[in-house]
């Protein structure tokens, strides 16, 4: 079974949508649901699977939009990018509001072991609501950090925003994510592990991937214990 060893691992930084919440699918849905009428006419539907993990998952609102949207050979202006990710972001606000926010157990189950085992930990997400998620979802207590994205830098570039905020090196930390952006850059930044979760058949390990798995159930802990 792979593994955190916490004897060379002092930190780990998850990231949130899809790896520690159920809320990868309900971005996905307000993506659709902002794009889909910009779309008629102009080219076929938003995919909430195919389009989402390939050009969306874990890039901020606008740099989705655009990367998405260039991807059907499109080029909106500027104020159409802004006002196609001031739409999903109502549809996304709205569904977290009456649904609330749900947490994948096993990640739940491996943050309670790492932080027993004396690790500190980080949610990071290319989401501006990473706050608001992680709260909903009663998950606040069980981090360290909360680092939410934004709209002038890269959506990866959380993680290395959760490692100095940690105060811990990269080499130091292992990154657990599920999105090719994160996942290649994490690769890029020289993280101690690099844990991939795949529910799609992705190509993690070509990006920097030290293991890739399908569930966090997979994954176990070995290492210090806070006395």
């Amino acid at each position: 079974m792979p593994a955190i060893d916490l004897s060379g691992i002092r930190a780990v930084v998850f990231d949130t949508d899809g790896v520690v919440t159920d809320t990868a699918r309900v971005h996905a849905a307000a993506w659709k649901s902002a794009l889909d009428p910009f779309l008629r006419g102009r080219s076929a539907p938003f995919d909430v699977r195919e389009d989402y993990l390939c050009h969306v998952d874990g890039r901020t609102r606008l740099d989705g939009a655009r990367t998405f949207l260039a991807s059907r050979g499109l080029d909106p202006s500027e104020e159409e990018v802004a006002a196609l990710g001031e739409a999903k972001d109502r549809v996304f606000l709205a569904q977290i509001e009456r649904y609330g926010v749900a947490a994948f157990p096993a990640a739940v189950r491996l943050l309670h072991e790492l932080r027993h085992r004396g690790s500190r930990t980080a949610a990071v997400s290319a989401s501006t609501h990473c706050h608001r998620v992680v709260t909903a979802a009663g998950l606040m207590h069980l981090f360290d950090v909360v680092v939410a994205g934004r709209h002038d830098q890269p959506g990866p570039a959380s993680f290395e925003e959760g490692a100095r905020l940690l105060d811990v090196p990269p080499a130091e930390i292992a990154v657990v994510g599920d999105t090719l952006p994160g996942i290649e850059a994490a690769g890029q930044g020289g993280f101690g592990l690099i844990v991939a979760v795949d529910r799609a058949g992705l190509a993690f390990k070509e990006l920097g991937a030290h293991v890739v798995i399908s569930d966090l159930a997979e994954l176990d802990v070995t290492g210090r214990v806070r006395l």
